[in-house]
C-alpha cells in the first residue's frame, strides 16, 4: 500500500484523495503537476478500479509512456491495462474499432505531414493551380491553415482572416483545393493527423450508440496540460465524460503559450462553467526555483486580467535576485552572456545546467555567433542554425552570383525560386551563364536562351539583380555594394516577399531573420569579405545542428549548453537561465499589439521564461536594434512594469573599438559572483568591434574567462558525489530539478501533430 500522505504535499494529497467528480487541478510550475496525476490514478487502482477503465490523455507519447511507466512502479503489474497516450494515438486505437460507422475500414492509413503536403500538392496539380505561376499558397502554408481551421472549429474564410489576410482573394479556390484533398483522403482509406481528432469527436457526437459504448467504457478520464487543448479536444473531453462524470484535468492557464497551434486558454478558464459543481485544486508550493525568481513570475502575472489567480510559493532557500542586464546593443548583450556562461563553468555549472532563451530565432543570431568564435559547444532547439535555415541561403545566394557569376549551386537555387522554371529550364540557362565572366553580364544576355515558359521567372530573376546593381543615390550614380544595404534592398522586393509569404507559414518571423542578417553584414566592408566570414569554419559559421567544435577538449556529446525558443523550453528546467533581447521590439511580438488576448499569451509566454530558472536568471536587453543600426529600444513593457526592487540592475558600456570584425579584443564582462550576487567589472583595455552608445559604469579591470578550466563542482565535466538540494522531502524528481545533476532533465516538448 502508498502512504499517500508520506509521499505528497498536502495541496496534490487532496487532489489525489478527494478528485472524484470534474476536478480542475492549476498546477503552477514546478509544483508537481507529474507526481499529481500518476499517484491519483495509483489511487485509483488501489481503490478497486478497473486499469481498463481509466484514460489518460497526453500531448506527447513520452510524457504517456513517462506517466505509465511510473504508475508501474507504484503499483505493479495491477497498472497493466490502464489507457494512457496522446490524444492522437488513443483516437486512432478507437477508430481502429469504429471507422466503419465513418465510411472507413478498420486497416485505414494515417498520413504524417509531409503526406499530407504531397497529396495537396497533387490536388493543385489536378486542379491546375501553380503556386510559382499565381499568387496562391504553397502546399506547407494550404495545410498549415485548413489545420488550424480545423482545431479551431473555424472555416476556412475566417482561419484566413486570422492567418493569410493577404490570401484572402484565393479564398474560394482554397476551399475548393481543401474539398478535393478530403475527398481524396476519403477515397484512399486514409486520414491525417486532424483527421483522427475530427473522426473521433464525430462518432462521439454523431454515433450516439458508439459514444455511449465508449463514455461507459472509461469511468475515469485524466488530462494532462489541459491548457494547451484545443476546439476539437475539449469537446471530446467533454463528450468523454458524460455518463460517470469523473473528469480530472490538470494544467495552468498561466502555461498557455500556444495559440498559434490552435490551443486555446478559455477552455481550462471555462471548465468550471462547463462543469457545475466542479472541484478545483490549487499546487501553489513550487520546488524549482528561488523565491527571488518567483517574485519576478508572481507580479508579473498580476497585470493579466482573464486568469485564476494565484501565486507560487517558493520552498527553496532564499537565493540572488534575477539580473537585469542593458547592453548598448546586441552584440555587447551576446558578448555579457558568453562571458557569464564561462565563468559559471568555470565555477562549476555544467554547460547543460544553462540555457539561453529567447522569444524568436531572429533574437539567437548574435548570440549564435558569439558561442561559435569562443569555440563553446551548444544545441539550439526550435529551429536550425541561422545560416542553415532556407531563407537565409536564398538571399546569401544572390550575393553569391553577385560575387561569382559561375556558381552554378547558387544560379540552381535562384532559379529555383522562380516561376516556371523547372529543371530543364534552368540548365538550359545555367548552360550560357557558365560563358560570363561578371554579374553585370547578366543583365544583358540574350532573352532567347531562356525557354518560352521560364520567361516570365527569368525576367523576375533580373529584376533582383537590378536592385542589386542600383544606384544608392540617382545624382551621384554611386553604387552602393555594402551587403547590408544589398540584403535589404532583396527583401524589401516584392517578388521575394511574395515567394516568402506563399511558401512558409512563418514567414513573417522569416523576415526577422533577414533584418538580423542584413544588420549583421553592415559591419563588413563589402560583399566578399561579409560572404567568407559566413561560411569559413574558422569564423564557426558552418557547424551542423548537433556538431560541436570541441575536439581535443575532452568533452562528451551531451556537454553543450542550451539555446532555446521559450516555447520549445516549456517543460524544461535549468540551474541558470539567460533571457535575451527583451526589448519592446522584440518582446512582446509587435504583432501582440494588434491581436485580441495576444499581450496577455505573450506575458504569459515571458512568465515561462522566468520559471525555467531554478538558482541565477540573467534578464538583458540591448538598448539598439542590430549591430551598428541606431534604432533605439526601451526595455521589453513585460521589465517596465515591474518593480525595480526585483532586480540586481547593471548598465553595461563599453569603449568604441575597430569597425572591422576581424580586428581588435572583445570587452570582457567579470562575473556576477553565483554565491554572492555582486557585480563583475569590465576589461576596458579592450573595446568591442563596433560603436557603441557610451553608458557609466562602475566596473573595473577583471580576469577574462577561457574555456579551458575544468569546474570545480558537479557536473556533467565531472563526475563528483551530488550534494543534497535545499528543498521539501516531497519534492517530485519529474517536476523538480536538482542544481546537482550533471544534465538537465528533459520532460517533453510539446506538438500537437506528434502521434
Amino acid at each position: 500500500m502508498i502512504d499517500f500522505s508520506r509521499e505528497l504535499n498536502q495541496e496534490q494529497l487532496e487532489a489525489v484523495l478527494h478528485g472524484d467528480g470534474p476536478c480542475l487541478v492549476l498546477a503552477g510550475a514546478g509544483s508537481g503537476k507529474t507526481r499529481t496525476v500518476t499517484y491519483r490514478v495509483a489511487h485509483l487502482l488501489e481503490q478497486g478500479a478497473d486499469p481498463s477503465s481509466i484514460l489518460l490523455l497526453t500531448f506527447t507519447n513520452k510524457a504517456a509512456r513517462e506517466m505509465l511507466d511510473r504508475i508501474g512502479l507504484l503499483v505493479g503489474p495491477q497498472a497493466k491495462g490502464v489507457w494512457g497516450g496522446t490524444f492522437h494515438a488513443v483516437a486512432n486505437r478507437l477508430l481502429r474499432s469504429f471507422a466503419t460507422a465513418l465510411g472507413y475500414t478498420s486497416s485505414f492509413s494515417i498520413l504524417d505531414e509531409e503526406d499530407a503536403k504531397s497529396l495537396l500538392k497533387a490536388v493543385m496539380k489536378d486542379a491546375k493551380i501553380d503556386p510559382k505561376a499565381r499568387r496562391f499558397p504553397s502546399p506547407a502554408v494550404a495545410h498549415n491553415l485548413t489545420s488550424y481551421a480545423r482545431n479551431t472549429g473555424l472555416d476556412i474564410k475566417e482561419a484566413l482572416e486570422i492567418k493569410y489576410p493577404n490570401f484572402m482573394d484565393c479564398a474560394n479556390d482554397i476551399e475548393f483545393v481543401y474539398g478535393q484533398y478530403q475527398q481524396r483522403k476519403a477515397q484512399a482509406n486514409a486520414m491525417d493527423f486532424d483527421d483522427l481528432l475530427s473522426n473521433w469527436l464525430r462518432v462521439m457526437e454523431e454515433q450516439p450508440q458508439i459514444a455511449d459504448l465508449i463514455s461507459q467504457r472509461f469511468r475515469h478520464v485524466l488530462v494532462d496540460e489541459y491548457q494547451d487543448t484545443n476546439a476539437l479536444q475539449s469537446r471530446i473531453v467533454d463528450r468523454l465524460g458524460q455518463v460517470h462524470r469523473n473528469v480530472f484535468v490538470v494544467g495552468d492557464d498561466a502555461q498557455s503559450i500556444y495559440a498559434f497551434r490552435g490551443a486555446d486558454v478559455k477552455n481550462i478558464l471555462a471548465f468550471p462553467k462547463q462543469w457545475p459543481n466542479a472541484q478545483i485544486f490549487k499546487l501553489l508550493s513550487n520546488y524549482r526555483s528561488t523565491p527571488e525568481i518567483l517574485d519576478v513570475a508572481n507580479e508579473s502575472l498580476k497585470n493579466n486580467v482573464n486568469q485564476f489567480e494565484k501565486d507560487l510559493i517558493g520552498l527553496k532557500a532564499n537565493g540572488t535576485k534575477p539580473y537585469l542586464i542593458s547592453c548598448p546593443s546586441a552584440r555587447q548583450e551576446a558578448s555579457f552572456v558568453a562571458d557569464q556562461i564561462l565563468l559559471l563553468r568555470n565555477q562549476g555549472v555544467a554547460l547543460g545546467n544553462m540555457a539561453v532563451l529567447f522569444r524568436a530565432t531572429s533574437h539567437s543570431q548574435a548570440v549564435e555567433f558569439e558561442l561559435m568564435k569562443r569555440d563553446i559547444p551548444f544545441e539550439y532547439r526550435g529551429g536550425v542554425r541561422f545560416f542553415e535555415r532556407a531563407h537565409i541561403k536564398d538571399i546569401l545566394c544572390y550575393l553569391r552570383i553577385l560575387e561569382n557569376v559561375k556558381d552554378e549551386t547558387a544560379w540552381l537555387r535562384v532559379l529555383n525560386m522562380q516561376q516556371g522554371i523547372g529543371a530543364a529550364s534552368a540548365s538550359q540557362i545555367i548552360s550560357r551563364l557558365r560563358e560570363l565572366s561578371d554579374s553585370n553580364q547578366v543583365m544583358s544576355l540574350d532573352y532567347s536562351i531562356v525557354p518560352a515558359r521560364a520567361l516570365s521567372g527569368w525576367q523576375e530573376a533580373l529584376g533582383m539583380f537590378q536592385i542589386m546593381h542600383a544606384p544608392v543615390s540617382e545624382i551621384a550614380g554611386t553604387v552602393d555594394r555594402k551587403p547590408g544595404r544589398i540584403i535589404r534592398a532583396l527583401v524589401a522586393a516584392d517578388m521575394y516577399r511574395r515567394y516568402l509569404e506563399a511558401e512558409y507559414p512563418d514567414w513573417k518571423e522569416r523576415v526577422e531573420d533577414l533584418e538580423q542578417l542584413a544588420s549583421f553584414a553592415e559591419v563588413y566592408p563589402d560583399v566578399s569579405s561579409f560572404l567568407a566570414d559566413s561560411v569559413l569554419e574558422n569564423a564557426g559559421f558552418v557547424s551542423p545542428v548537433g556538431r560541436t567544435r570541441d575536439e581535443g577538449r575532452g568533452t562528451r556529446d551531451d556537454e553543450r549548453l542550451v539555446l532555446s525558443t521559450i516555447h520549445q523550453a516549456k517543460g524544461l528546467e535549468w540551474d541558470t537561465v539567460f533571457v535575451i533581447h527583451l526589448t519592446n521590439l522584440g518582446f512582446p511580438n509587435p504583432r501582440a499589439l494588434e491581436e485580441e488576448d495576444s499581450i496577455e499569451e505573450e506575458r504569459r509566454l515571458f512568465y515561462v521564461a522566468v520559471t525555467r530558472a531554478r538558482n541565477r536568471l540573467f534578464l538583458s536587453y540591448p538598448q539598439t536594434a542590430g549591430y551598428d543600426a541606431m534604432t533605439f529600444c526601451r526595455p521589453s513593457m513585460f521589465i517596465e512594469e515591474l518593480s525595480p526592487r526585483l532586480f540586481e540592475k547593471t548598465n553595461i558600456a563599453s569603449e568604441f573599438g575597430s569597425r572591422n570584425p576581424a580586428v581588435g579584443g572583445r570587452g570582457t564582462m567579470g562575473p556576477f559572483d553565483s554565491a554572492q550576487g555582486r557585480r563583475g567589472t569590465w576589461d576596458e583595455g579592450n573595446g568591442y568591434d563596433e560603436p557603441a552608445i557610451q553608458i557609466e559604469s562602475n566596473y573595473s579591470h577583471n580576469k577574462k574567462p577561457t574555456y579551458s578550466e575544468q569546474p570545480k563542482s558537479v557536473s556533467v565535466w565531472k563526475s563528483i558525489k551530488p550534494t543534497p538540494r535545499m528543498s521539501s522531502p516531497k519534492s517530485s524528481s519529474d517536476d523538480v530539478g536538482d542544481p546537482s545533476d550533471s544534465v538537465p532533465k528533459l520532460t517533453y516538448l510539446r506538438d500537437v501533430d506528434e502521434m
